[in-house]
């Protein structure tokens, strides 16, 4: 053989050594990634056992893959279920925080209530016997209200508490004076004396601002829980955008695809991902933050002097010595009504011959504090108070940082110190791009999510809508006033917490009135008995509550 025909023979010979190497490499087995790919639950018959070409893909790079098209189907589908765990797994404690306080505060003040009606009861029924059970109902009316209003009732506290009193004054006073006949007109203008003689002495006047002050940041702080606890359930359920689907895809899984089934992706690569799938969340922190502080502030008002449980365990205390009072100036109140309303008329013979039960003029004997119900659902306000201000503070910004706590996740990212062998949605190498800034405008010129920053979600608009909403009417409980929103629920059925409305979280800002409380002249002379039932008194001065309303609604 010549020379020649060797010299070309051995290059030859090399270079046909070299082409099955070179095809190897082109077909790299895919066994890592049916083995990943596995364990997530899929089948294994439609994936290749070596890289195939990858024009069919849609999401992931055209290039050699491991991934067919029913695969990469399946693994944005993956991708989206994975999301919408790790933001509601994320947004976890925010959740479980106001519903487990919701339930806690909502427990302890009906409890507290109930305890405050039974020991009345129990007090009531040593001191006074007879009396006081065949008077019961006016008491009983009283702890109604309270809890109607507490629940969400449209009831104007002070109409409420006036017309307590004016009962309890007739009742007394017929009790007083057994000698004599009243008739309905009379007993009605004997009520008309309450401010005017003052027969329970300053216990009403300072009843009624403690109650009302007290009943207001109670049902406002408990109807802020529940508003808390919806929006956060509601916004942790999110619908990601077909864009932010893609996204999602191409930072998951489609490492698996280029046969990097072990690589995670790049920590500023998933923070863009996150930023853009999860823009409008993060439009909710602003609002969200306004109404935790608004949250914190009413919370002082529940530890203040208006404390609903200091006001509420000695009310049988209070009403008993405005009772006292009220036996030891019988005499000149008699005197000063009968001159007002005139000289009643003897009662029949039947009557006129008992005397006030002596048991009546029993001085008030108070229980040992052993007897008392020291504190409602196992615990006291002031620790509930405690426990819920260190929560709320821990969910500032909650929706702002969601993307960094998920991205700080181990099982999601490959972490910052790992930012050279991380998955950056083309390769295993460094990611570039600068991490955009929270919020739906700055997701324009997002690398990674296509979002339309024209079309702000609507269900989160919503949302944003109710806590400005409840935000409001926290500030309004916090200095005292209360705003009566539009109830839609059955008031008559005591169920809920709050306003009716909060089933459906988001009222429109013009559904308020607003009233400020006390609304009714401290020395107005007489008690007009109609006006005292629950709901007209948001019809008297109409036309002032709809500016009040609008004024602070403009604010």
């Amino acid at each position: 053989m010549p020379s020649w025909i060797g010299a070309v023979i051995l290059p030859l010979s090399g270079l046909l050594l070299s082409l099955p190497a070179r095809a190897e490499v082109k077909a790299r087995s895919c066994g890592e990634v049916r083995q990943a790919y596995g364990a997530k639950g899929f089948s294994l018959a439609d994936i290749p056992y070596q890289e195939i070409a990858g024009e069919h893909l849609r999401i992931c790079p055209q290039e050699y893959t491991c991934c067919t098209t029913e695969m990469e189907d399946k693994l944005s589908q993956q991708s989206k279920l994975e999301f919408e765990n790790l933001v509601e797994e994320t947004s976890h404690f925010v959740r479980t925080t106001f519903v487990s306080r919701h339930k806690k505060f909502d427990e302890f003040f009906r409890e507290l209530l109930e305890n405050a009606e039974k020991s009345l009861n129990d007090m009531f029924v040593r001191t006074y016997g007879m009396l006081y059970m065949q008077n019961s109902e006016v008491f009983q009316d009283l702890f109604t209200e309270l809890k109607r209003y507490y629940t969400g009732g449209n009831v104007n506290l002070e109409e409420m508490l006036n017309d307590f009193w004016a009962r309890l004054l007739e009742r007394m006073f017929q009790l007083i004076n057994p000698q004599y006949h009243f008739s309905e007109d009379y007993l009605e203008c004997v009520s008309k004396y309450t401010d005017q003689l003052k027969p329970f002495g300053d216990v009403p006047r300072k009843l009624k601002i403690q109650i009302t002050r007290a009943f207001i940041a109670a049902r406002t702080f408990v109807q802020g829980l529940t508003v808390g606890r919806e929006v956060a359930n509601r916004v942790s359920k999110v619908s990601p955008t077909p864009g932010c689907i893609r996204a999602l895809m191409k930072m998951l899984y489609c490492a698996y695809c280029r046969g990097l089934p072990t690589v995670r992706p790049c920590n500023n690569y998933c923070l863009n991902v996150m930023k853009g799938c999860l823009a409008n969340q993060a439009d909710l922190d602003t609002e969200w933050n306004l109404f935790i502080d608004a949250m914190l502030l009413v919370a002082e008002r529940l530890e203040g002097p208006f404390n609903i449980e200091s006001v509420m365990d000695p009310i049988d205390v209070k009403i008993s010595e405005a009772i006292m009072n009220m036996q030891e100036n019988s005499m000149q109140v008699s005197a000063k009504v009968f001159q007002g309303c005139g000289q009643p008329k003897p009662a029949p013979a039947l009557r006129s011959a008992r005397s006030a039960p002596e048991n009546f003029n029993t001085r008030f004997r108070p229980y040992n504090p052993e007897e008392r119900p020291t504190t409602a659902a196992g615990t006291s306000l002031d620790r509930l108070v405690t426990d819920i201000k260190e929560k709320l503070k821990l969910s500032k910004k909650v929706w702002s940082t969601l993307p960094y706590t998920i991205c700080k996740d181990e099982s999601v990212t490959a972490g910052t110190s790992n930012e050279e062998e991380c998955w950056n949605g083309h390769s295993k190498a460094r990611y570039l791009p600068e991490i955009m800034n929270d919020g739906l405008t700055n997701q324009i010129n997002n690398p990674e999510v296509d979002v339309d920053i024209t079309r702000p979600d609507t269900f989160i608009r919503q949302q944003i809508m109710a806590l400005r909403v409840m935000t409001n009417k926290l500030k309004n409980a916090y200095n005292g006033n209360d705003v009566n929103f539009q109830d839609t629920s059955d008031e008559s059925s005591g169920s809920g917490s709050g306003s009716g409305c909060m089933d459906d979280v988001c009222p429109t800002e013009f559904e308020f009135v607003t009233t400020e409380a006390p609304a009714v002249d401290p020395d107005r002379r007489g008690v007009d008995s109609s006006a005292a039932q629950p709901g007209p008194s948001l019809l008297s001065g109409c036309l002032v509550c709809v500016a009040l309303a609008l004024q602070r609604l403009c604010r």
